[in-house]
């Protein structure tokens, strides 16, 4: 391996070293290292991206992890500039404030808050934010509008600070970070020193439930370690001192789960939803092979069918762009082989993305308003999780004789 890419042995949430690969996607890039202009001649490193099952516990992961420092140094994808997530936070948090009852004035501290939007939300509720990440300029950012936040890694040693300096935490939310962090341990032996006695800790992941069952296979690259079900997530909470007392289903990235979690013995009752998603997710096999090898079998029908209609469509003298150039585009085009003989642009709402390269592949992205400037015969929507908003947006686009494909959950043209 290189000194960027290491590879474990034994489970991260048991630590058991009996692990079988279940899905293999190839080697891809970094999903969010995209390219400068100056840039393209360098090759970019690749990756093995593989799903190891663990056949103690059941957790699904990667076992080849990138040094998070290169992965989150210059991160591009900010959560504020979606309105669907933005509306998505605002829900979150009124969940939150509604059910737990907050003190006021409490302290809601987020690992991983990325522009701030979910501590903004927070904030409107008059409670105390403060967001931890390592992404420089996206912090910093986030600071100079007004959310109080610290440029780096949740610790142990940090946790034990901001309880020093600031009391103990009512909420420590991590949305979508869960499955990016290697050493989980770690971070859950800093929410316990966090949390007051009455706090609770909420996450939300991606739900490997939904991956399976709606082929979601590009939400698999190498910022996500982790595929996580509820059932190994119970003894992995145990084992931390805390206990998980809650879960629920949530639509954002195409099906997630929302956990809630408390100090071992808190004033809170586990609910039985608990025990119900882990008789759900028995029912479909997620702890067995079996339902790794048919999501393969799946993922290379669409492979067959998209590909197949693109090279159509190219072959007629058709132009086809893309729409959306989220993380899951990587994994995406690269085990679709949506090359650019395939693809000709991509357009973007992000300025952080605008002007630059996709990994790898090194197709342009440019603004949305290029959409109507270069005008292509087929938008494939690669942020298919957007596809309703992002047709409704732009009906002019179809109405001047443009169709959209959407390549998943099932691949549909508009």
């Amino acid at each position: 391996m290189s000194s960027t890419c290491q590879r474990r042995a034994t489970c991260r949430l048991c630590s058991s070293a009996d692990l079988e690969k279940v899905l293999a996607l190839g080697h891809t890039p970094l999903a969010n290292a995209f390219v400068r202009r100056e840039s393209l001649p360098e090759a970019q490193p690749t990756y093995p991206l593989d799903v190891y099952l663990c056949r103690d516990c059941a957790h699904a992961q990667l076992l080849d992890v990138v040094d998070p420092a290169v992965l989150y140094k210059d991160y591009v994808y900010v959560s504020g500039t979606s309105p669907v997530f933005v509306r998505h936070f605002e829900e979150y948090a009124r969940y939150i404030v509604n059910r737990f009852a907050l003190p006021a004035n409490g302290l809601v501290v987020e690992i991983g808050s990325n522009d701030g939007t979910l501590l903004r939300c927070f904030k409107e509720h008059g409670l105390r934010v403060l967001g931890i990440d390592p992404a420089e300029q996206i912090t910093r950012g986030a600071i100079a509008s007004g959310i109080d936040g610290i440029v780096g890694f949740f610790t142990p040693e940090l946790a034990h600070e901001i309880r020093r300096d600031r009391g103990p935490a009512d909420v420590i939310a991590a949305n979508n970070v869960m499955a990016h962090i290697d050493d989980l341990s770690q971070v859950m032996d800093g929410v316990r020193r966090l949390l007051g006695p009455d706090g609770i800790f909420v996450f939300e992941v991606s739900y490997l439930k939904d991956v399976v069952e709606n082929t979601l296979f590009d939400t698999i690259y190498h910022e996500h370690l982790d595929y996580h079900t509820v059932q190994p997530l119970v003894g992995f909470f145990r084992r931390c001192g805390l206990e998980l007392i809650d879960v629920m289903h949530v639509d954002s990235h195409g099906g997630s789960l929302r956990g809630v979690v408390q100090l071992a013995g808190g004033p809170h009752r586990v609910e039985p939803s608990v025990a119900a998603f882990i008789e759900g997710e028995r029912r479909m096999q997620l702890d067995q092979p079996a339902a790794f090898h048919r999501l393969a079998r799946e993922i290379e029908r669409i492979r067959t069918e998209l590909l197949g209609q693109l090279r159509r469509l190219k072959q007629e003298g058709k132009r086809i762009a893309g729409f959306g150039a989220p993380a899951k585009t990587t994994t995406l085009m690269y085990h679709l082989e949506l090359e650019p003989d395939v693809i000709d642009f991509i357009v973007d709402d992000s300025p952080l993305k605008q002007g630059l390269y996709t990994p790898g592949m090194h197709i342009p992205v440019v603004p949305t308003s290029e959409l109507y400037v270069r005008r292509p015969d087929y938008v494939v929507i690669l942020a298919w999780n957007f596809a309703p908003t992002i047709v409704q947006k732009h009906a002019a686009f179809r109405e001047a004789g443009g169709h959209f494909i959407i390549p998943l959950p099932k691949v549909e043209i508009v």
